[in-house]
């Protein structure tokens, strides 16, 4: 009965794993794809933190992406977008100079 559970625990933790970078693949295009319709360049792009609530109390996983992002090179900026799961929920970028 140990072995049952062992690997059954080792099976949920394998699965998270795999949701998780399922995740952070669908981020990274999301964020590419929505900075490029801004006409800006992504920098870099890190996983924040998670919470099992969200704003209104309902749970949820939901992750909080960080990355930075330059309008002409020079400079850069963060933003932000946030995932419930596999969608994305909130996307968030900040005032900034834009070339002209």
């Amino acid at each position: 009965m140990d072995n049952l559970l062992g690997i059954l625990a080792l099976a949920i933790l394998g699965y998270l794993f795999w949701q998780q970078r399922r995740q952070s693949e669908l981020a990274q295009q999301f964020i590419t794809q929505r900075c490029q319709q801004l006409g800006l360049q992504v920098l870099s792009v890190a996983r924040g933190s998670h919470r099992l609530k969200d704003d209104a109390g309902n749970w949820c996983w939901q992750t909080l992406y960080l990355f930075e992002f330059s309008a002409d090179g020079a400079d850069a900026y963060q933003g932000c977008a946030t995932f419930q799961g596999l969608r994305p929920v909130q996307f968030y970028v900040p005032p900034h100079h834009m070339p002209g």
